[in-house]
C-alpha cells in the first residue's frame, strides 16, 4: 500500500513538473502573450515553445482568429501564410520581433518544402489564402515538396489582382524563381484550379512543359449561370446536407475521425475553404477586398482550349448547380480528362479526415506523372 501510494504521488508530481516546465519555457513577454492566445484558441492548458500550431489542432478558421488576436494584442499586421514558415511560438515570436523590417510578402508559400521530388504548386481558392491546403500537404509523402500560391493583397499593402490572367503571370514569375524550368506540376481547389489551368496555358505558350495539372472540384466557371435567390438557397441547403452525410460516414467508421475538438473549434456548416466565415474575416478589409476581387476575376474569366491533359478530382456528389455536363472540362482538354471520384461529399474534401482520400489519389497521380516524365526524358536522351 505504501509503495503504491508513493509511486502514484511521484508520478503525479512528475507530470505536474512537466506541465510547469512547459509553462516556464515562455520567459519572454512576447512568447508568453502568444502562448496565452494559442491556449485560448486551441482550448488547451499549455503550449510549449516548439510545439507546432497545426499539430495542436490549428486549422484555417482558427488561423484567421489567431491573426486577428495577434494584430489586436501587438498592433502588428502579419501575413497569414507566415504561420507556415513560423508554426511554433518561438518562431512566431521571432517574426513579431522583426516585423518592423520590410519582409516583402511573396505569393509563394512553402507549406512543405522538403524533398527531392518535383514540387507541387497549389493555387489559392476564392478566399485567397492557402491554409485550406495544410491538411493535404501534411498527408502527402514526406519527400513531396508542396508550395501554395496566395493572392496578392492579403497583407493589405498592395491591391488585389482582378484578372486571372494577371494572377497566373505573377505566380509563374514566383515559381520560376524556385524552379526555372519544367516540367511543372500544378493544381488548385475550385477557383485555384481555374488559375492553374491558365498558368498551364501560359507555360505551354512560352514553350515550357506541364507535367501534371490537377483540378480539385473545379468547374468551368465561364458556363455557370448567374445565381438566383432559389439557386443560392439550394446551395446552402446542400452544404448542410453534404456536411451531415460526411459526419455519418465518419461515425459509421468508413473514415477515421480525428480527436474531437473543443466546441469553439467545430467546423461551420459553411465550408471555410469556400467562403469567409467568422466575424474576424468579415471585419478585415484586406481579406474582404481579396475575396471580392477574386470573385470578380472568376466570373469574368473565359476558359480556353488546353493542349494538354487534365486530372479532375471530384467528390462522389456535387452541388446541383455544378453538376451540368457543360460545366466540365472534357471539351477543352485536348490531351484528355481523367476523372478521379473521391468517396467524400463536398464541402469537406480538403479537411481531415476526408482529405486523406484526396491525398492518396493525388499521390498516385503524381507518381505516374513523374514516372511518365522520366521515361520521356530517357527516350529523348
Amino acid at each position: 500500500m505504501t509503495n503504491e501510494f508513493h509511486y502514484q504521488k511521484e508520478t503525479a508530481t512528475a507530470d505536474s513538473a512537466e506541465v510547469s516546465a512547459a509553462c516556464r519555457e515562455t520567459q519572454d513577454d512576447i512568447e508568453s502573450r502568444l502562448s496565452h492566445i494559442w491556449q485560448e484558441l486551441l482550448g488547451i492548458d499549455s503550449v510549449g515553445l516548439d510545439e507546432n500550431y497545426f499539430d495542436l489542432g490549428g486549422d484555417s478558421a482558427l488561423t484567421i482568429q489567431l491573426f486577428a488576436q495577434v494584430e489586436k494584442a501587438f498592433k502588428i499586421k502579419i501575413p497569414l501564410p507566415m504561420l507556415f514558415e513560423a508554426p511554433t511560438v518561438r518562431e512566431f515570436a521571432r517574426v513579431l520581433r522583426t516585423a518592423g523590417a520590410d519582409r516583402g510578402v511573396s505569393p509563394l508559400v512553402p507549406m512543405q518544402p522538403a524533398g527531392s521530388r518535383p514540387p507541387f504548386f497549389c493555387i489559392h481558392g476564392t478566399a485567397g489564402d492557402v491554409s485550406i491546403y495544410q491538411d493535404l500537404a501534411r498527408h502527402l509523402a514526406p519527400d513531396q515538396p508542396f508550395y501554395g500560391l496566395q493572392s496578392q493583397g492579403l497583407d493589405g499593402n498592395r491591391p488585389p489582382l482582378t484578372r486571372i490572367e494577371d494572377m497566373a503571370a505573377l505566380y509563374l514569375e514566383e515559381i520560376r524563381k524556385l524552379q526555372p524550368q519544367g516540367p511543372y506540376f500544378l493544381g488548385g481547389y475550385r477557383m485555384g484550379g481555374t488559375i492553374a489551368l491558365e498558368m498551364a496555358q501560359q507555360l505551354q505558350k512560352s514553350g515550357e512543359v506541364v507535367g501534371f495539372l490537377a483540378l480539385f472540384d473545379t468547374i468551368n466557371w465561364s458556363r455557370v449561370p448567374p445565381p438566383s435567390v432559389l439557386s443560392r438557397g439550394y446551395y446552402v441547403f446542400q452544404q448542410w446536407k453534404f456536411r451531415a452525410a460526411n459526419l455519418l460516414r465518419a461515425r459509421s467508421g468508413e473514415v477515421r475521425v480525428a480527436p474531437e475538438k473543443p466546441a469553439r473549434q467545430q467546423v461551420s456548416p459553411l465550408s471555410a475553404a469556400e467562403a469567409p466565415s467568422g466575424p474576424s474575416l468579415s471585419e478585415s478589409f484586406a481579406l474582404k477586398q481579396v475575396w471580392e476581387a477574386n470573385n470578380r476575376a472568376r466570373s469574368q474569366y473565359v476558359s480556353r482550349s488546353y493542349a494538354g491533359a487534365i486530372t479532375d478530382f471530384r467528390p462522389v456528389k456535387q452541388y446541383g448547380l455544378y453538376a451540368k455536363p457543360e460545366m466540365k472540362w472534357d471539351l477543352l482538354a485536348q490531351g484528355g480528362q481523367e476523372i478521379v471520384s473521391l468517396p467524400v461529399y463536398p464541402p469537406d474534401m480538403l479537411r481531415d479526415p476526408f482529405v486523406k482520400h484526396l491525398a492518396i489519389a493525388l499521390s498516385k497521380s503524381l507518381d505516374m506523372a513523374i514516372s511518365k516524365g522520366e521515361i520521356c526524358r530517357a527516350q529523348l536522351a
